[in-house]
């Protein structure tokens, strides 16, 4: 500093007093800036060549690069004189490079210490017999994603006050490390899914960790390229995380579920407004705990849980226990599904579902139980395809059970329809594919 101060002020003096003293051919100015920068040089490249701790390799290359050469070369006043000397760097190219090397690995070394001690230090807040504290209505337990983001962009920020090339490289690397540190929180959560069931707080935590994954995924969608291999990895493991715990939130709700809708099939769909109330009253209770869930994933575990409504009600139209014969009965059932369908949509929705992809399966089920005419059904039965482009054969063909009037010939002719419309068609969003029928 001191050495940096005196060769500035100086050079300053030559500048507005010295210079004009001197014919122009002596380059007086060009003489004395060679001659401190030369003596600062050699100066920078002795403190380079001692053992340096690691605040004062991140101090000297500070000067390298952008001190010096910003702060004195840049000076309004030196500048346009400096530019003529071309003085070149303070450090040797080879000797700045082994000091950006030591510097990034220490750097990357001691940010990948501090995280792994802020995980073990989460880890033990599991599992203290305290409930996660609230922050807008929504369980949290933020420390975690906020120091470890903080340490990646105060690491990157400090190299990049270095020089860019600095700031890219150590950038690079811990981009790298994110995805290594979430796969290990990953690890240490399913461990604490797994062990601590009885955990008097289990469910609040479970939801604490999901909310977790907001700023992380925020941090990453912001900061990282699109085609960033890390930011897949990062993406993919708080997917992981967040699946995770939604499974085990919603696994009470779907065994209670269960037996309920095998009441459907039991009772022949004579008392399906009941059974449906019993449904939607059962999912209700639950659906309350989850508003502690941030919104996004709120959204997420309700859609969730529309998604399984409507997957099991069909579940249950393909189980062949039902076989009507007349066009009155047929309406009836018809009738039932619309309702059902109606009361089911309109309670998910009230709850914040926004998958209103789902809402037309089952009213398209019901018309083609309600429709007699072979023409008709095949064009809703291309409609339902072209809705839901992943069913097949087998689902179309254990539903037309319920339809005892069709012949042989109608039933194939139908099936047919649907093998030609689908045949070259991807799934999109997945209903029929996660019905297993065996």
């Amino acid at each position: 500093l001191h050495m940096g101060k005196t060769m500035k002020e100086d050079l300053t003096v030559v500048v507005k007093y010295i210079k004009q003293l001197y014919p122009p051919e002596f380059n007086v100015f060009s003489t004395y800036a060679e001659l401190y920068h030369n003596y600062f040089a050699s100066q920078a490249k002795k403190n380079a060549e001692s053992h340096l701790e690691d605040k004062d390799i991140y101090l000297l290359l500070s000067w390298v690069h952008n001190i010096y050469t910003k702060d004195m070369r840049k000076d309004h006043v030196l500048a346009e004189e400096l530019e003529k000397v071309k003085l070149g760097s303070l450090l040797p190219s080879s000797l700045s490079n082994d000091l950006e090397k030591k510097y990034i690995d220490s750097e990357e070394a001691t940010i990948k210490n501090s995280l792994s001690k802020c995980l073990d230090k989460e880890i033990q807040r599991w599992k203290e017999d305290k409930e996660p504290e609230k922050l807008n209505g929504h369980f949290q337990s933020e420390l975690l994603a906020i120091f470890v983001i903080q340490s990646i962009y105060s690491g990157q920020k400090r190299a990049k006050d270095i020089s860019a090339a600095v700031g890219e490289e150590l950038s690079h690397r811990l981009w790298k490390e994110l995805p290594i540190f979430l796969k290990s929180y990953r690890d240490a959560f399913e461990d604490f899914k797994e062990k601590s069931k009885k955990h008097r707080y289990y469910k609040p935590i479970i939801i604490a960790n999901i909310n977790n994954c907001w700023n992380f995924r925020d941090y990453t969608e912001k900061n990282m390229a699109e085609k960033d291999v890390n930011k897949t990895s990062i993406l993919s493991t708080l997917g992981d995380i967040e699946n995770s715990g939604f499974d085990v939130l919603l696994q009470q709700l779907f065994a209670q579920l269960k037996p309920i809708y095998k009441k459907f099939t039991e009772n022949k769909w004579d008392s399906s407004n009941e059974i449906m109330n019993e449904i939607i009253k059962t999912t209700s209770k639950h659906i309350s705990d989850f508003r502690t869930l941030k919104d996004p994933f709120y959204h997420a575990i309700v859609e969730k849980i529309h998604t399984r409504l409507v997957k099991d009600y069909i579940v249950r139209l393909l189980k062949r226990k039902v076989s009507l014969k007349t066009s009155a009965q047929q309406q009836n059932l018809a009738q039932h599904i619309s309702k059902n369908a109606a009361d089911l949509e309109a309670f998910c929705t009230s709850n914040g579902s926004q998958a209103t992809w789902l809402n037309s399966a089952l009213p398209k089920l019901a018309e083609i139980i309600r429709l007699q005419d072979l023409g008709a059904i095949k064009i809703e039965v291309a409609t339902l395809a072209t809705t839901y482009p992943d069913i097949r054969k087998r689902h179309l063909e254990a539903f037309l059970y319920i339809k005892a009037n069709l012949s042989r010939g109608e039933l194939k002719s139908i099936l047919g329809y649907l093998a030609d419309s689908t045949a070259s068609t991807p799934p999109g969003a997945p209903l029929f594919s996660n019905i297993n029928l065996s």
